[in-house]
Parts: structure tokens; sequence; C-alpha cells
């Protein structure tokens, strides 16, 4: 049940989407380039410090409202939402949570004032979802780091005034470091050509000997895989709530369409098979959003110390969430094409850039057949255990 405050989040979330995001988000699509001031307008909403803690300037939201507000800014654009939701969850938590106090006082001001976007580099050409495979080194020098290596799709990349990078520093283990992308050796290397979001900045990055200060690792040298599994249940449910965002404009565009269009002298919303896409739609998005909110609260019970364990666990509502949330958005935005007939088909309605737009969130922040296997694993710890 949302508070009236939670309303009235969501509201100014969507308002702001309306008539920030939806007016341009076709023309960004097809230039794949966001302008600049977009993260200006954010800023100045306050949705680049949502989970920014108040005494850094920044909303101090707690998880479900966070995913109330990313959820609205998904329906007006997908890749104006996987920049925030990067920003924001992987980067700002882990640093709130586990940075020094120099640190916070160092970056979170700057993110929460979007004078510092946040990047985040784990996956390598040779480490996706096996985070415990990457190769980039950090190796020490005197006081500091040198980091050597390649990132690949890094979100904000190129963009970034803070990058979350994630460095083996020996045989088994691995640190986390912040680093200055205007620091001597970080290079910004290709930048992918999407099938969705395209406007989204999903670079490589070249660590050509980059030097770093001891202030720069986060934590403890060999913590950082496990900040790497905080990041990714994190990412994960918020890739929940950005799918739900562009389903649920999926489904509202194909509901406004089957309202207007008449065949046989009737509006073809009147037809049964049709009404049976809609429904089953609304039905697959419901289910996302509640296990979205589901793997929140199994977050806020752990932040809070309370921790809940298997199939209740952050790790496994997070997989849930967002296996379910984005097949959700991938079948709403598919059948809205169905229901467009050849009009969905064609670039100049809204529909076919929404399924394409779906299509990322079955694959980033771990493939789906990566997240049956989490859930997977799960069940069967649990059932180990008794």
């Amino acid at each position: 049940m949302m508070t009236e405050e939670q309303r009235e989040l969501q509201a100014l979330a969507h308002d702001f989407a309306e008539a920030e995001l939806r007016p341009k988000t076709a023309e960004w699509d097809e230039r794949r380039e966001l302008d600049d001031d977009v993260f200006d307008k954010l800023a100045e909403s306050g949705f680049l410090g949502m989970l920014v803690p108040e005494e850094h300037g920044g909303l101090g939201f707690d998880l479900s409202t966070y995913l109330l507000v990313l959820e609205e800014i998904a329906w007006g654009d997908a890749a104006v939402a996987l920049s925030v939701a990067i920003h924001n969850g992987p980067v700002a938590v882990l640093l709130a949570r586990h940075g020094s106090d120099e640190q916070r006082a160092t970056w979170l001001p700057g993110m929460a004032s979007g004078e510092a976007l946040g990047a985040f580099a784990l996956s390598e050409p040779d480490a996706g979802s096996d985070a415990s495979s990457i190769t980039s080194t950090a190796t020490r020098d005197g006081d500091g780091w040198v980091l050597s290596g390649e990132k690949r799709w890094v979100t904000n990349g190129a963009r970034a005034g803070v990058v979350a990078l994630f460095a083996r520093t020996g045989d088994d283990a691995i640190g986390l470091f912040l680093v200055d992308p205007s620091t001597d050796g970080y290079q910004v290397g290709q930048r992918e050509t999407t099938l969705g979001m395209r406007a989204s900045q999903t670079v490589s990055v070249q660590l050509n000997d980059v030097r770093v200060g001891g202030d720069a690792l986060v934590g403890e040298a060999g913590a950082g895989l496990g900040y790497a599994l905080e990041a990714l249940d994190l990412g994960r449910i918020g890739v929940a709530a950005q799918a739900i965002g562009v389903g649920r404009a999926a489904l509202e565009h194909a509901t406004r369409y089957a309202l207007e269009r008449q065949q046989f002298g009737t509006p073809i919303a009147r037809f049964g098979a049709l009404q049976a896409k809609l429904a089953d739609s609304a039905q697959r998005l419901a289910g996302g959003r509640s296990l979205a909110h589901e793997a929140a609260e199994a977050w806020e019970a752990t932040r809070n110390g309370s921790p809940r364990t298997g199939l209740d666990g952050v790790t496994a509502r997070a997989a849930m969430a967002k296996l379910a949330a984005s097949e959700a958005a991938s079948f709403t935005a598919d059948e809205a094409i169905q229901i467009y007939g050849g009009y969905g088909y064609m670039r100049h309605y809204p529909v076919e850039k929404l399924l394409r737009d779906a299509k990322g969130a079955e694959i980033y922040e771990g493939t789906n057949e990566i997240m049956r296997r989490v859930i997977a694993g799960e069940i069967l710890r649990d059932a180990g255990d008794r």
C-alpha cells in the first residue's frame, strides 16, 4: 500500500516524464543521443539523488519509493531510466554503504546535484555473468594503485564524473575503486550500437596504467566481489521497475489504439481475442511490479539488520523480479505490435521502439537464463538446508 507521500512523488515523476521525456524519446532513439540538459533537469527534480543520504544532499528514499519513480521515468524513456538507475543504484548505494567518510563527502554531494554522473564498470570481454572471472588488475604502487585492463558495456561511461570500477587485487581477490574519468590512462573506447535504448551511452573503457591514490579503494582490497554481487541484486530490482515502465507504456498505447481503430464497423477493442491480449499483459505487468516491490522489502530488511534467506532473500527475489518484469515487458510490447497490426511494424509508431527497449531488460544485469539459474540455486539450497 502506497503512502500519500509516495503517491505525490509518483505523480511528480509521471508529470516530469510526460513533459520532459515523452516528447523527445523518438528523436533521441533516432539520433542515438540524449540531450545534455536532460541530466540537468533530472538533477533539478532530485532524481539523481534518490538513493543518496540526506546528509549528503540527496533525498534518501527507501527502495520502494525509488522504484515508483524509476518506473515513471522508464515510462517516459527507457534510455534515461537506465542512466538514472546505474547512477542511483550500484554506484551511489555502494558508495553510501561501504565508502569511507571522506569518500562519501567527496563524491555523494556531486552525485546528488548532478555534477558527477555515476558509471558502473564490472563486465569485461570475457567476464559477463561470472563477475569472479574479471581479469583487469589493480597493482599496488606505493600508497596507490595502477589499474590496467578493459571494461565493456559501461553505461554512462563517456559522460561519467565518477566510475565504480572493479579490478583484481590478487589471485583470489577483487577490489572496488572510485575512478575519476579525467585521470590519465582512462580511455573511452568504442560506443556500442544497440537494438534498443539506442540513446544510452554504452561504451568500452581501456585502462592504460591508470594511477589512483589509496583513497580510491572502497573498503578492503579483497571485498569487491561481495560488493559486486550486492550491486547486481540492487541493479536487478531496478531493471524490474524499468521493464514495468516500458511495458506499461506499450499497454497504454495499445489500449488507446484499440479504442480508436475500427474494423467491421466497431472498435477493435470489442474483439475478444484483442481483449485477451490486454488482460494477459496487464496481469503479467502487475505480477512483475509486485515481485519488484517484494524484492525491495527484502533489500530493506537486510539493510535494517534482519536479512531474509533462500527464496525470501534479496538475491532470489531480485532475480525473480527481473525475470518476471522483463518478460512481461517484452510480451506486452510484442502484443501491442500485434494490436496495431501493420502500423505497429512501422518506425513512426511508438510500439516497435518499446519492444526493442524491453528486450534489453532480459539481458543486462544478467540474462534471464542466468536469473533462472540463480533462482534454482536458491531453491536447491533451501532444500539442502532442511
